[in-house]
């Protein structure tokens, strides 16, 4: 990483620079006694009271005293991804939206307001996706009222980590008293090689329906409500996976929403006493191939960023990560 201009260390940026990506290396701890030099990027998302702010692309933000600073620099954004298709945030944004519709919905110019009685965090939150048409602070109270009338938390759902991300909205969330409360990766990757698993299918079953016996093995839920069905049922093209299990309720389960080139993954589970049997692998080869043959070329998925088996499942079947999205609530008093 070269900081220096003429054989010198150089801070080239400034508070002119927030909302843009950059590089910048400080002195952490005394830097009389032991100091060490640590570097940061990502988007430096305010510089007030002389301290900045930098939101790194996994959400993680970062404050910097500016006596620490001893270099920096804008940087371009991150290089495409050399390996499985390109998508853009904006693209993949309304794609995983498409395939998870919520039971009730209203636009706040470019935020949506989701609401499915409370069946998941992603159907019920705000997705914003363009201007509100109001100071944030506004739509955001507009929001907070909107999930109370429906007695339901308020959640926003808000992207760091890609070219035109959230990272500008995650500091003001956090400024007005929003706390993260979970976050997880969007990962990308191309769909023939899932399908061109060499994996056996033989005993998947596919469906474009479900029944009572593969919600027991979903178990995201209590006593599953009209919302439930409602959202799994949701999206343009969409597939059940399961695999019989010796008690009747399934071994390994899926659901793929296909949406023009996107074929989307969700809702793969396992019998914990199944794991590590390939099971996951044949689903998702299974449902890979159908979306396939409907013409789809790029595959998807969210996962959770403490979820390590599943990280490293999907690791092999090329998937990368393209971005991270976090769902923040607001803190009553």
């Amino acid at each position: 990483m070269e900081f220096t201009g003429g054989g010198r260390l150089e801070i080239r940026v400034t508070s002119a620079d927030v909302g843009k990506r950059v590089s910048v290396r400080y002195v952490t701890g005394s830097g009389e006694a032991g100091g060490m030099f640590t570097d940061a990027v990502g988007v430096l998302t305010s510089w007030d009271d002389r301290v900045l702010l930098i939101t790194r692309r996994t959400g993680e933000a970062v404050r910097i005293a500016e006596s620490s600073l001893v270099a920096g620099k804008v940087v371009p954004a991150a290089p495409a991804r050399r390996r499985g298709p390109s998508a853009t945030f904006p693209e993949l944004a309304r794609a995983t939206a498409r395939a998870w519709e919520p039971v009730e919905s209203e636009a706040l110019g470019g935020w949506v307001l989701r609401a499915s009685d409370g069946f998941t965090r992603r159907a019920n939150s705000v997705l914003p996706l363009g201007d509100p048409g109001l100071p944030v602070a506004e739509a955001l109270a507009y929001a907070r009222q909107w999930y109370a009338d429906r007695k339901l938390p308020a959640y926003v759902q808000a992207a760091t980590g890609a070219e035109g991300t959230q990272e500008l909205l995650c500091a003001e969330l956090d400024r007005l008293g929003w706390r993260r409360e979970v976050s997880a990766e969007v990962r990308i990757g191309a769909l023939a090689p899932i399908g061109d698993l060499d994996a056996d299918v033989s005993a998947v079953r596919l469906s474009r329906a479900f029944d009572g016996t593969w919600l027991r093995r979903y178990r995201r839920f209590g006593e599953p409500g009209p919302a439930v069905r409602a959202l799994l049922t949701s999206g343009p093209s969409v597939w059940f996976a399961s695999v019989a299990g010796p008690d009747g309720v399934p071994a390994a389960i899926g659901r793929c929403v296909v949406d023009g080139r996107w074929a989307g993954f969700m809702a793969v589970e396992v019998a914990p006493e199944l794991r590590r049997r390939g099971l996951a692998t044949s689903v998702m080869t299974a449902l890979a191939r159908r979306a396939l043959d409907e013409g789809a070329s790029a595959a998807w998925l969210q996962v959770e960023a403490d979820n390590d088996g599943a990280r490293a499942l999907y690791d092999g079947m090329g998937f990368a990560p393209h971005h991270h999205y976090h769902h923040y609530r607001w803190a009553e008093a």
